[in-house]
């Protein structure tokens, strides 16, 4: 009989919305995916960078734990300050996101290894669940205004779910090209 791959997501208990618990599993998925597809990173691989301007994995992986941390806090926790350091242990621009042209990575993440990543998107996963595990099936569409310079925005808690889950999978990708660049580099240079 052959072995059979299978890819299920359920909702995990605790969560008083069905909703905000698929979204957690959908979530915890990708998550998931991501840290299988970043074990043997090296610091030198984290720190890599393919040229002056260019974000670096670490760079990636902290932005992904502080954005998660911030669109649940401007969402379903309603809060006007945010607070990065006490969930996270580092500040809103320790990512160094966006960097100038021609910048170098923050100091912040220099010379780190991956446990202080890992440790980085637990924090920020342990703060997301706690948060929507009290959101109610009404919650979800319950909209939120904010004004940005002369700009305003309106968006629900829904939405934000789905910008976290589309914008994690989309750094995930940028994760992996990365990963991939630094391994052809790496073998032109043996070569």
């Amino acid at each position: 009989m052959a072995d059979i791959e299978r890819d299920v997501l359920e909702a995990p208990p605790g969560f008083r919305s069905r909703e905000a618990a698929l979204f957690m599993a959908q979530m915890d998925d990708l998550h998931g995916r991501l840290a299988k597809h970043t074990r043997g990173l090296t610091p030198e691989e984290i720190a890599w960078q393919p040229a002056p301007g260019a974000n670096t994995i670490g760079m990636l992986l902290a932005h992904l734990a502080l954005v998660e941390v911030y669109w649940v806090q401007v969402g379903p926790l309603g809060l006007d300050k945010y607070d990065f350091e006490s969930v996270l242990g580092i500040g809103s621009d320790d990512d160094g996101m966006p960097l100038p042209e021609g910048g170098r990575p923050p100091a912040a993440l220099r010379a780190k290894d991956l446990a202080f990543f890992d440790g980085l998107i637990v924090k920020a996963r342990a703060y997301v669940r706690r948060t929507l595990e009290g959101l109610t099936d009404g919650d979800h569409d319950r909209i939120i205004s904010r004004r940005r310079g002369a700009r305003s925005q309106e968006f629900n808690v829904r939405w934000i779910l789905y910008h976290i889950l589309e914008h994690t999978a989309g750094h995930y990708g940028q994760v992996n090209q990365l990963r991939h660049l630094y391994r052809l580099l790496s073998a032109d240079e043996k070569t």
